[in-house]
């Protein structure tokens, strides 16, 4: 199984430890799955020309992901800064705003297109500035994507014919509201939809028929990319057996592993 993710790097700067980690939704998908078994794994994004963005690349080195078709830019890396809740959730404070992810956007050329087809699937996330470029990725190679919390139906329908899987953060709908949402999304006839939902099960939707996640107790260090994580291990086992159900069991237990360790994936620095 081979994958590849292309748009957002970042650290995570938390606050109470004065360490920053790598991440980013593409970066956190990119490590996980080649952790998860898949083969090969590629990341195009943009660095910065700072501190943070060397050690990303360091990581992504060691982890064995490919990524000598991303850009360099001048100017600074996504910094978002987070802390740590009395239940060990992650929240955001925000960041800076001048990064070189808000000036730059990524515009795919031929050479690039061909290299994403040697691949089964492309990731991208609504971080990820690549909307204009999912039309051209999805003639090629079928295109996952993470919506994240943005549920407006004008923005998924203005992307829903390049995207074979999405997935969704849906934490803050009730049973009802999940369910209405799901109806909402069966026009676009997605092939997959994820739907993360904080500590409860996840809950997954192929061919009209609902699988929800077998959660297990375990002892939380740290959230950070565990949704990112689940993604990773989901697509590394469907698109190798297309069996949804050891799909979600894989995803499930990489986002355990994901849980116990600080930041997406490791490798703190000092801030």
């Amino acid at each position: 199984m081979k994958l590849i993710t292309v748009g957002d790097n970042v650290v995570d700067c938390y606050l109470d430890r004065n360490e920053y980690f790598p991440g980013g939704n593409c970066v956190n998908v990119a490590v996980n799955a080649k952790r998860n078994g898949a083969s090969i794994v590629g990341y195009i994004g943009i660095f910065a020309s700072d501190e943070p963005a060397q050690h990303i690349k360091s990581a992504l080195q060691q982890e064995g992901v490919d990524f000598h078709f991303s850009r360099d830019a001048f100017g600074i890396t996504g910094q978002p800064k987070v802390t740590l809740t009395e239940e060990n959730d992650r929240i955001f404070l925000g960041g800076p705003k001048d990064t070189v992810q808000h000036r730059f956007k990524i515009q795919l050329i031929p050479e690039e297109l061909e290299y994403i087809k040697q691949f089964d699937i492309c990731h991208v996330s609504c971080y990820s500035s690549m909307e204009s470029e999912l039309e051209k990725v999805s003639k090629g190679i079928k295109v996952s994507f993470d919506f994240s919390n943005r549920k407006d139906l004008e923005y998924i329908s203005s992307i829903s014919p390049y995207v074979s899987y999405a997935f969704f953060s849906a934490a803050e709908l009730s049973e009802d509201d999940l369910n209405e949402f799901i109806e909402t999304l069966k026009p676009f006839n997605f092939e997959i939809i994820g739907l993360t939902r904080g500590g409860e099960p996840a809950v997954f939707v192929h061919n009209e028929k609902v699988f929800k996640q077998n959660l297990r107790h375990i002892e939380v260090v740290d959230t950070m990319g565990a949704g990112d994580s689940l993604i990773a291990g989901f697509l590394t086992e469907y698109i190798e057996s297309g069996d949804i159900e050891k799909a979600i069991k894989k995803g499930t237990l990489s986002a355990e592993n994901t849980c116990q360790e600080f930041g997406g994936f490791g490798y703190p620095a000092k801030m």
